[in-house]
């Protein structure tokens, strides 16, 4: 015996209930997940006003006083307008490079951290990336505690890095 296909208006009836049926649950579902982050985010403390940085570039604001000896600094003002929340700065890397000083395995105790190649080039290496060469236009993000060093960069290189939060420590590890 042949087996008869249902009409067209009984599957479209059919699927209907099936996909009101599905949709009450999803938003059953979507309801409850929507009340978990109001509560957790009622639990932050209030975070201090930040307020409007603006920064124009100075050849004056560039300072061998941050991180690496290698390395002067303009800081852009954003970890005093946010209390500490973030931090970023322009960085030029003196050349020629030297890999014996520059070539160290480290990594930042940060929550977030983004470069981004104004000028030049800088060669990287990162752990599960490999080594990277990265030029002008050319942007990344390290994760958390990610280990990384400068293998090699232009004698005219810029980067414009962002992280947070402004205050870190940074752990240099044997190679």
């Amino acid at each position: 015996m042949a087996r008869q296909k249902a009409s067209r208006p009984a599957m479209k009836t059919a699927v209907k209930k099936r996909s009101a049926a599905k949709a009450v649950a999803l938003s059953t579902a979507r309801k409850a997940v929507k009340v978990k982050p109001r509560s957790v985010a009622a639990n932050r403390p209030a975070r201090p006003k930040q307020r409007i940085a603006v920064s124009h570039h100075r050849e004056e604001d560039f300072k061998a006083d941050g991180l690496r000896a290698y390395a002067s600094y303009r800081d852009l003002g954003i970890a005093e307008a946010t209390h500490g929340l973030a931090q970023a700065h322009v960085i030029r890397l003196q050349g020629p490079c030297n890999p014996a000083e520059v070539s160290k395995l480290h990594y930042h105790d940060v929550e977030f951290q983004m470069v981004y190649v104004l000028k030049g080039w800088v060669k990287t290496y990162m752990d599960g990336q490999g080594e990277t060469l990265m030029k002008q236009g050319s942007a990344w993000t390290q994760p958390p505690k990610i280990r990384h060093m400068i293998l090699d960069y232009s004698d005219d290189v810029e980067l414009l890095e962002v992280i947070l939060p402004a205050e870190f420590k940074t752990v240099e590890l044997k190679g």
